[in-house]
């Protein structure tokens, strides 16, 4: 335990990890138990500001302490926060984030970085390795022992991004749109996805999605069509597949070499939906390239939830015993690794 104004505050992390569409938290006891979770929606503090954004997770903190039986007051309920979260890629935007905890008093101390890290951490036993996340956009991150990282603004294409769900997505409805009308090379692509769409032609597709009849988030639904038709043998998805498995690449070997870590055994550690979904011929292509640039990196999917990254990071920042975090890893260990 700590002390606040002399009384005694239980020690622990409150761990959050918060993408763009869901937020999980976690309450974690200084021995590494997990006392509480909860799950909600996701974190825009670009949309809404960061203290509405960090005011919207109170509900989420109130129901783990009520699951841990701890109540809510003046003191704090434990002793770090530790917060990855997605939309915290800049300097300025963690520091915001951060002044915004600190005005709620869940924690005596506040530690908030990209939610990279807690894909990073989720998949390494120490805090040094390298992380690509590549989900609805794509991003990474690397970190070792002594404090220094390498990361990425991560905002898109004016900071020199390619790749995600979402830009896939726009790929395959630009090769499709293309060969249909003449203007690109022949893709199977024109076929598939207006038979995925339930519409009889690329042409009424584009117009049914311009229009709205189709709604815009449903684009989406594109990306494992193109993993389809590209496994099938067609050439020109399997050029934006062989595309984004070199930009994941690209991330974690300039990751690496800031970290000096091009010539030394290093996690490589995937996440996010386009890589968890096991596309067999992204993930040969991204480990016959990262052999390549980096014959020493260890690439692997993370098989945990990001939140007990997260919850580690906050266990390294309270300098809690390696027991603590075996504790922790065992609570979230996949059923086969029970």
């Amino acid at each position: 335990m700590t002390m606040t104004s002399g009384v005694q505050v239980p020690g622990g992390v409150l761990a959050f990890d918060a993408g763009n569409s869901k937020t999980d938290v976690a309450l974690v006891s200084a021995d590494g138990r997990v006392l509480g979770t909860a799950r909600g929606g996701g974190f825009e503090p670009h949309v809404v500001g960061a203290f509405a954004a960090v005011e919207a997770l109170a509900p989420l903190v109130a129901a783990a302490a009520l699951e841990a039986g701890l109540i809510i007051g003046e003191v704090p309920l434990v002793q770090q926060i530790s917060a990855c979260m997605a939309n915290a890629d800049l300097p300025i935007e963690e520091e915001r984030i951060t002044a915004a905890f600190e005005q709620f008093g869940w924690a005596e101390s506040v530690y908030v970085t990209n939610d990279t890290f807690a894909l990073l951490r989720s998949g390494v036993d120490e805090p040094r390795g390298v992380a690509v996340v590549c989900g609805a956009g794509i991003n990474c991150a690397g970190l070792l022992p002594d404090g220094r990282t390498a990361r990425f603004p991560a905002v898109g294409k004016i900071s020199g991004d390619w790749g995600g769900g979402q830009q896939l997505a726009d790929e395959a409805f630009w090769a499709a749109a293309r060969a249909d009308d003449g203007r690109g090379p022949a893709t199977a692509l024109t076929t598939a996805l207006p038979a995925h769409y339930g519409v009889g032609s690329m042409t009424a597709l584009i117009e049914a999605v311009h229009l709205g009849d189709i709604p815009f988030v449903r684009r989406l639904e594109a990306t494992p069509i193109l993993f389809q038709v590209a496994a099938g043998g067609d050439a020109v998805a399997a050029e934006v597949v062989r595309h984004q498995a070199e930009e994941v690449v690209a991330m974690a070997v300039v990751a690496m070499r800031r970290l000096d870590l091009l010539d030394e055994p290093t996690d490589v550690v995937l996440g996010g939906g386009v890589l968890t979904a096991g596309h067999p011929l992204l993930m040969e292509q991204v480990v016959r390239l990262l052999s390549a640039a980096a014959p020493k990196a260890v690439p692997h999917v993370v098989d945990v939830p990001p939140v007990v990254g997260a919850a580690l990071l906050g266990l390294d920042r309270t300098k809690a015993a390696p027991t603590a975090h075996a504790q922790l890893r065992a609570a979230f260990a996949p059923p086969s690794a029970a």
